[in-house]
């Protein structure tokens, strides 16, 4: 078990003065934080979906930094290796709306060619975007008694991050690449959600790692978290999760991505085997981005929380180191 603290009731992120709550600092089954954000300048509001299909990845970013909303879309043709990578920066974040709970209300993301929207309910989610050759509209369900990683991890009182990873949810509907139909089947098909909403230090780094099959999923960061006393790593069996408070050790070349990695601790040991690269960058000045995400397979292990040991061969998913200047 982590010597984390559970939250089970709604609270709110922020005191009324913006600071972060002391009550608030835990992780939680469900979404029950409010993200009440005071101020403006450092404020991050973001949803981060990834979808993997038998035959595409991808991904999709609604992100308001208070002085610029950054917006993408990406497919990923898994047998192909070809790309499809659109991305906008639109100052001041104008046309985005992010509500402050994750999983209600809506989120809507305009700018440069990219249009977004993603209506949350009890249950689950429908996902609408496009962008030159890219089209999406799929269902995310939540299915009853799933569970979700809540984490707030607390830098300072004043710089702070909420986030909810939920991993292994069904998907289905339609992907169209360049005018292409293909249809989304959540029988062989995975979605991963990553909610953010904090303040945070100009400067940070990090690590996250999602993995999916039928009836297990791992979720692991890394870095941004060290000597916080939280951490976002957690094992879903059947939809439960078993919540893992180590911090990690994370193994791998920066020299060559798609070499494999590894992720350790004492109650997880996984394997990651890259099978393509994906590498983001941005710099304009103020604001840069350095992002090195991989797609690829897992094997390993990780327990529950009565010490089970939980086979991970054949997941499917991510791992990533990105650098921010934000």
């Amino acid at each position: 078990m982590t010597h984390e603290k559970e939250i089970t009731e709604p609270v709110d992120l922020c005191l009324a003065d913006g600071r972060l709550w002391p009550d608030a600092v835990g992780w939680s089954r469900r979404p029950v934080h409010r993200a009440n954000l005071r101020g403006w300048g450092r404020n991050k509001r973001w949803e981060y979906w990834g979808i993997v299909t038998p035959q595409h990845i991808v991904g999709l970013v609604a992100s308001s930094l208070d002085y610029a909303g950054v917006h993408s879309l990406y497919v990923l043709d898994r047998t192909t290796k070809v790309e499809i990578d659109r991305g906008a920066v639109v100052p001041f974040a104008r046309g985005t709306a992010f509500p402050p709970v994750s999983g209600a209300g809506e989120v809507r993301a305009r700018g440069g060619g990219i249009s977004i929207d993603i209506d949350q309910s009890a249950t689950g989610t429908t996902i609408r975007a496009s962008a030159a050759g890219i089209e999406v509209d799929l269902v995310v369900p939540l299915p009853p008694g799933h569970e979700s990683l809540g984490v707030v991890v607390p830098w300072s009182s004043r710089r702070f991050q909420y986030t909810v990873k939920d991993v292994g949810r069904p998907v289905h509907g339609t992907l169209r690449v360049d005018g292409v139909p293909h249809v989304v089947d959540d029988a062989d098909s995975f979605a991963v959600l990553d909610h953010g909403r904090g303040r945070w230090p100009y400067s940070i780094r990090w690590n996250w790692a999602a993995g999916s099959g039928p009836g297990r999923a791992i979720q692991l960061g890394g870095r941004w978290t060290d000597g916080t006393g939280s951490t976002e790593n957690g094992l879903f069996v059947d939809g439960r999760l078993h919540k893992i408070g180590d911090e990690l050790r994370w193994e791998y070349d920066r020299a060559d991505w798609l070499r494999p990695w590894r992720i350790n601790g004492e109650r997880v040991d996984v394997r990651f085997h890259p099978f393509h690269e994906k590498v983001a960058r941005t710099n304009l000045g103020v604001l840069a981005n350095e992002t090195h995400q991989c797609f690829g397979h897992f094997t390993g292990w990780a327990t529950t929380d009565d010490g089970e040991r939980v086979d991970l061969d054949g997941l499917v998913g991510w791992a990533e180191e990105a650098r921010n200047r934000w």
